[in-house]
């Protein structure tokens, strides 16, 4: 379904609570988004991938592109719908973008202002899209290959995922020989079966790092032998150690 927004201005913003758990049907709209959670972690499903946003992230969504949301935690959510022509520079797909401190400042004061011939909001909105083109893009995507049993087995995988699990279970649980899951896996994903299983690890530790829980809990629970292991295949998948996430919550 499309969902309609009404109003002359170019940018509307809305902010809204959801709680834990909290989910939104597929939908698309007919402006670009962009979803942004001053708290909690929102985590947004389209044809083609999986996308996380613990806080100091935003998702940019153009205008048209199907996707449904889940919260994680209690989630203090920030909308911008911007007319297309306003951005033309930004991706046509779906990318998570960094917040900067200025950048979140001004989702925030956003929604509470009003009226197309305020001044101040016409200033604000030079330099929120200006804010916007220039925050750097995040790895914090997990693709997903297109509709099917794979793509089930991979949402349900990436729910609990387990950095021990075998390529060759995933082929007797789908039916499929090693090098034709190997074949298929590759295409529908652009990623290796052992580099995919990273990145699931990385993202569902990332939403529980950003919900405050222990590293440690985390890195046992995700099958790593050690939290040392565990923070070392996360600083090479994001550059950051494991305890940044949490600070930032």
């Amino acid at each position: 379904m499309t969902v309609d927004i009404a109003g002359p201005e170019d940018i509307i913003a809305l902010g809204r609570r959801y709680a834990d758990g909290s989910h939104l049907e597929e939908h698309r709209h007919e402006r670009s988004q962009l979803l942004y959670g001053l708290t909690g972690t929102a985590i947004v499903t389209t044809q083609s991938a999986l996308w996380m946003m613990p806080p100091d992230a935003a998702l940019w969504i153009p205008a048209e592109t199907s996707h449904e949301v889940t919260m994680v935690g209690e989630v203090n959510m920030r909308s911008l719908y911007l007319k297309p022509a306003l951005l033309p520079q930004m991706p046509r797909h779906c990318v998570v973008l960094e917040v900067g401190t200025l950048l979140r400042a001004l989702l925030d004061a956003f929604a509470e202002t009003s009226g197309t011939g305020d001044n101040r909001r016409r200033l604000m909105s030079e330099l929120v899209l200006l804010e916007i083109a220039s925050q750097p893009i995040v790895p914090l995507t997990l693709p997903l290959p297109p509709v099917g049993p794979l793509r089930n087995h991979c949402l349900t995988f990436s729910a609990a995922p387990n950095v021990h699990a075998k390529l060759d279970d995933w082929c007797a649980a789908l039916n499929m020989s090693r090098r034709n899951f190997t074949r298929v896996f590759r295409v529908g994903t652009g990623l290796s079966f052992v580099e995919w299983r990273s990145r699931a690890c990385v993202l569902a530790a990332i939403s529980r790092l950003s919900a405050g829980d222990q590293v440690t809990h985390i890195a046992f629970d995700l099958g790593y032998d050690s939290s040392a292991s565990f923070a070392a295949m996360f600083r090479r998948a994001t550059g950051s150690v494991p305890s940044r996430f949490r600070q930032k919550q």
